[in-house]
């Protein structure tokens, strides 16, 4: 008789733990092909602490042909990097992160990223509203698999409060949640989610070593 395997099981609980780690500054001297290689590999450690605290073993991280992440044992994952900082979060539901180093940003940007009645939604210093509307649209894009090509279509619809926003997108409302660090901005789909930060500076190296064994 053949042994049924039971699947592993899906995170639970209604935690998400968004784990965001700096970069080393001798590896942000690094240029061209190599520095998108050991970016992404560095977001996969900030994954695997997500992991890790979400009580998931992460096996192969797989993605379909147009470049969007499969889901491991269930779980859904996504992953953000930027030259300072890279970021990795897994979650039982669709879910997506994004972080941008806040800084100016041209007009025309302003108007391709969102539109009148959403700027109007907010008092806002204009640099960080942006980068709130910015990195939230990002996130709900990779949760869903569209990519950035649809970032005229996703709508901010209410500001919630100063870390908080509601996005729509297709038919469908997306909680998302921010967090200001270091002159970065980092978001996170919430939805019904708790959310819980998780900053780790490069000097860390133990600490890092330590949760990815």
């Amino acid at each position: 008789m053949d042994t049924i395997q039971n699947p592993k099981p899906k995170i639970q609980n209604r935690l998400i733990y968004p784990v965001i780690l700096a970069v080393p500054d001798e590896q942000k001297k690094i240029a061209g092909r190599g520095k998108v290689v050991f970016l992404s590999r560095h977001a996969r450690v900030a994954l695997e602490i997500s992991a890790q605290k979400s009580g998931v073993k992460l096996t192969q991280l797989l993605k379909d042909e147009n470049g969007v992440p499969l889901p491991v044992d269930g779980n859904y994952w996504s992953l953000t990097h930027k030259t300072g900082y890279v970021g990795g979060v897994i979650a039982s539901t669709k879910i997506g992160m994004d972080l941008e180093r806040i800084r100016p940003c041209s007009a025309a940007l302003y108007r391709k990223t969102a539109q009148d009645r959403e700027w109007r939604l907010s008092n806002d210093d204009s640099t960080r509203l942006f980068f709130r509307y910015w990195t939230s649209k990002e996130s709900v894009l990779k949760a869903t698999g569209a990519g950035i090509k649809d970032l005229s279509k996703c709508r901010i619809v209410k500001i919630i409060d100063h870390n908080h926003l509601i996005i729509s997108y297709k038919d469908q409302e997306w909680v998302v949640e921010h967090y200001d660090f270091d002159g970065h901005m980092a978001s996170v789909v919430k939805n019904n989610f708790n959310v819980e930060w998780t900053i780790l500076p490069a000097s860390l190296n133990d600490t890092v070593k330590s949760h990815v064994g």
